[in-house]
């Protein structure tokens, strides 16, 4: 009978080339997945790898094996989880709020891979705004939510990081900055941004909006926004810039508003968060579907996308 371990040690260092880097994927020693990588081999009855002092690599017969192993292996942690799931109680309603574009193309590739696993959740989708983006989450309206970070609240935990992506600065097609091929967080202070209604996180607009530019120069804020369209509206009629996420130009392109390319902001992230005394089984396998998506398409999207 195969013993799951060895599967497991095979299919780690099949996949990290390294035994190194694969015990600490497993959190075990190095000598005890080796151990069982050979034990494996004996159970076979061949080499699964050709190792060397620098690489490890898969024989003809060990990559025939990683081949047929992997869906097998999923298929098997899938039944387990939907198993364990229905003990704990998944189905039911899940509400999920988002702002903005929530994960951008993955969204719907979550809900998918959501629903898959779990067809007896029904996911209810429900828009937040950035005037108050965690107080949905706070007073129950949702369980979850895909918001912007920075989120450093005690009562709230972080969850898997989905998107992550460079900012533009948003202007007016008449603005003087839309003719440049990109901008600086110091022209910030060379027209006006917006303040944010409350009770938005302090910390958390001025990360998305800076008060003042790197080399300190304080940069005026004008009229209070509550939602995403507000600014926009505010953009496009000339009443300041603001740095948006890069993907806006694509969900929100307008003729009025042109997207100039923001180089020396820091990225911008989005991730689930939930309440720390929320973290039900609905919420603990939607988190789950989430970072596994996102471990497929080979980290946060987003990471390429300029302007």
């Amino acid at each position: 009978m195969l013993d799951l371990r060895e599967i497991e040690a095979f299919l780690a260092v099949a996949e990290e080339a390294h035994f190194g880097r694969a015990a600490e994927r497993l959190r075990i020693s190095q000598p005890r997945i080796s151990q069982l990588v050979r034990a494996l081999e004996r159970r076979i009855g061949a080499a699964l790898f050709v190792r060397s002092s620098r690489r490890v690599e898969l024989t003809p017969l060990g990559g025939q094996l990683h081949e047929e192993l992997v869906p097998v292996h999923s298929r098997l942690h899938e039944v387990v989880r939907r198993a364990r799931d229905a003990a704990r109680g998944v189905e039911g309603v899940l509400r999920v709020g988002f702002l903005g574009s929530a994960a951008n193309e993955l969204t719907p590739r979550i809900l998918s891979a959501f629903h898959d696993r779990h067809p007896g959740c029904e996911v209810l989708m429900v828009e937040t705004h950035f005037a108050d983006p965690l107080g949905p989450l706070r007073r129950g309206e949702v369980d979850l939510v895909f918001t912007r970070l920075p989120v450093e609240e005690p009562d709230l935990v972080v969850g898997p990081v989905v998107v992550r992506e460079p900012r533009v600065l948003a202007v007016g097609a008449s603005h003087p900055f839309a003719r440049r091929e990109q901008a600086s967080l110091e022209d910030l202070a060379r027209d006006r941004v917006f303040a944010v209604a409350s009770p938005a996180p302090a910390y958390w607009w001025d990360f998305h909006v800076p008060p003042t530019t790197p080399s300190g120069v304080p940069v005026e804020r004008g009229p209070a926004v509550a939602t995403f369209q507000e600014l926009l509206a505010h953009i496009a009629a000339g009443h300041g810039i603001s740095p948006v996420a890069a993907s806006v130009a694509r969900y929100y392109g307008r003729p009025d508003i042109v997207y100039v390319p923001l180089p020396d902001a820091p990225p911008t992230e989005v991730a689930l968060v939930w309440r720390a005394q929320g973290a039900t089984a609905r919420v603990a396998a939607f988190a789950r579907a989430a970072a596994d998506v996102v471990r497929l398409n080979g980290g946060p999207a987003g990471l390429a996308e300029q302007g």
